[in-house]
């Protein structure tokens, strides 16, 4: 069993008015050293061995359904968890 940390962002080139927001509001609460502020997703996945690699599944899995990818970047990491 694999735990995949999974991280959707939108590109750099895409306006994030989410990511504007916030750091609006961080700055109207007096944090004006934020410069910028980048909103995205994040996902933890349970991954059973299989016969695929685990990079190859995970990929397809994030470009199919996970991330748009005409707008977003995604990247993951995996590491071996015992399930509980």
């Amino acid at each position: 069993m694999y735990k995949v940390k999974v991280y959707v962002t939108l590109r750099e080139s895409i306006l994030d008015p989410q990511g504007k927001a916030v750091q609006n509001a961080l700055h109207s609460m007096g944090y004006e050293e934020v410069q910028d502020v980048r909103v995205g997703k994040y996902l933890e996945l349970m991954v059973e061995k299989s016969s695929r690699p685990l990079e190859e599944t995970v990929e397809e899995m994030c470009r199919k359904l996970l991330a748009n990818t005409v707008i977003e970047d995604f990247r993951f990491e995996a590491e071996e968890a015992v399930p509980q």
